[in-house]
């Protein structure tokens, strides 16, 4: 535990399973047994398949779900959109609760941790496009799409278009 509270103060509480072999220096069966020792212990919190979460973090709380889903797509890029990001500028009547839905340009999957579900819907947008249609928010590990950007994505995906409040007037 000594190692993860090391990391823990350099910021690193989420981790992949090929992280874990590097903090603890081992592969195989022996990390596949540290892994499950500390699990059962509850050292370490399985986020999802491969992900985990060092339990005793102070980093811990509500951008969470962020830094699972960074980890789940870690090298992809990776932004919050759709309807998370529409009920965040106030264009959509509901509030995702529980959920975000977030643009990747890696795999599209669902994902139900114990910090909420994390929903990946693919793009094939370019990065240069993602950069330019996205802000970095203080505090939050993932950019958020601009309301314009964010309403184009839903309109893509054909998703919940019933949901946007006045359409044509937050675009």
């Amino acid at each position: 535990m000594t190692r993860l509270v090391e990391w823990d103060r350099r910021g690193k509480y989420v981790y992949r399973k090929r992280d874990l072999a590097k903090v603890f220096h081992e592969s195989g069966n022996n990390l596949d047994q540290t892994v499950k020792r500390l699990a059962l212990k509850g050292v370490l919190i399985r986020a999802a398949q491969g992900v985990y979460i060092f339990a005793y973090s102070s980093r811990i709380g509500g951008t969470t779900i962020e830094d699972v889903a960074m980890a789940l797509r870690r090298g992809d890029h990776i932004f919050e959109s759709l309807e998370s990001a529409l009920s965040q500028w106030g264009a959509i009547s509901q509030i995702p609760v529980g959920r975000i839905t977030l643009m990747t340009t890696g795999g599209k999957g669902t994902f139900h941790t114990p910090y909420g579900v994390v929903e990946f819907t693919h793009t094939r947008a370019a990065p240069a496009e993602i950069r330019a249609n996205t802000l970095e928010r203080p505090g939050h590990p993932l950019p958020i799409a601009t309301e314009a950007y964010a309403l184009d994505n839903l309109r893509r995906t054909r998703r919940n278009l019933d949901m946007v409040v006045e359409e044509g007037s937050h675009a």
